[in-house]
């Protein structure tokens, strides 16, 4: 299939768990992806031994690693089609346990790098572009313990709506992307009494996959959805829709 044939793609966040299953599913179409991580492609050896996957070690917090990424693309691409944002950490803390290093910490990986690197991105975007923003639907439901985070992903559905109304005269498309619990190496750690318990919030009855919520970034990526934007789409068995 080639549904991203001839697109340089920026998947931050790219190496492990959803990114690197974003990442894999923009190859499979006929992608040039640029997939960033702090690890680097060590945290996933067989996203590495793709051609078509370019992984940068870069720290998504920091502005320097930012520009140093995207001042790679420019020298050897001089475009990106499409942005992918997925960057982000969820730690537990209640109210009274959240630390001045916790909110830092979450904010600086799950919204700054957002911000920053979406505004790099629009500079070597055509008319066409898709940004598609990881949100999540803990952006949307009191989970406890997870304040910050969700206050987190409340704010990347926020982004997208301001940024599709600013981008839109560009000819850019911006929309996001929530998923519910997932079944990647983060949520692996939990606890089995975790894991079911999630499960039996879902009304299909398991978590998702990554490559669940990889079609759905493919499909506002793509130009299948070129009449979409500012649009959340939930891939979450249900959980928080009804």
């Amino acid at each position: 299939m080639t549904r991203l044939a001839n697109k340089v793609s920026l998947v931050i966040g790219g190496v492990g768990g959803i990114g690197g299953a974003v990442s894999q599913r923009f190859a499979s179409e006929g992608a040039q992806v640029y997939a960033t991580s702090r690890k680097g492609a060590e945290s996933q050896p067989d996203l590495a031994g793709m051609g078509s996957i370019h992984t940068i070690q870069a720290d998504a917090s920091n502005n320097i690693d930012l520009q140093r990424v995207f001042e790679e693309i420019r020298s050897e691409q001089g475009r990106i089609d499409v942005l992918v944002v997925n960057a982000g950490l969820s730690e537990y803390a209640l109210l009274g346990d959240i630390s001045e290093d916790h909110f830092d910490r979450t904010f600086g990986l799950n919204v700054r790098s957002l911000v920053f690197a979406t505004r790099e991105a629009i500079d070597l975007m055509q008319p066409g572009g898709a940004i598609v923003l990881i949100g999540s639907i803990a952006g949307d439901i009191g989970t406890k313990g997870y304040g910050v985070y969700g206050a987190t992903k409340a704010a990347v559905r926020s982004f997208t709506r301001t940024w599709a109304n600013e981008l839109a005269p560009k000819g850019i498309r911006v929309n996001v992307v929530s998923p519910g619990p997932t079944d990647t190496a983060m949520m692996a750690a939990a606890s089995q009494e975790i894991r079911d318990a999630l499960s039996s919030m879902i009304p299909l009855g398991r978590m998702g996959r990554p490559d669940e919520v990889a079609a759905a970034v493919l499909f506002l990526a793509s130009d299948e959805s070129s009449f979409t934007t500012g649009a959340e789409l939930v891939v979450d068995g249900g959980m928080a829709q009804v």
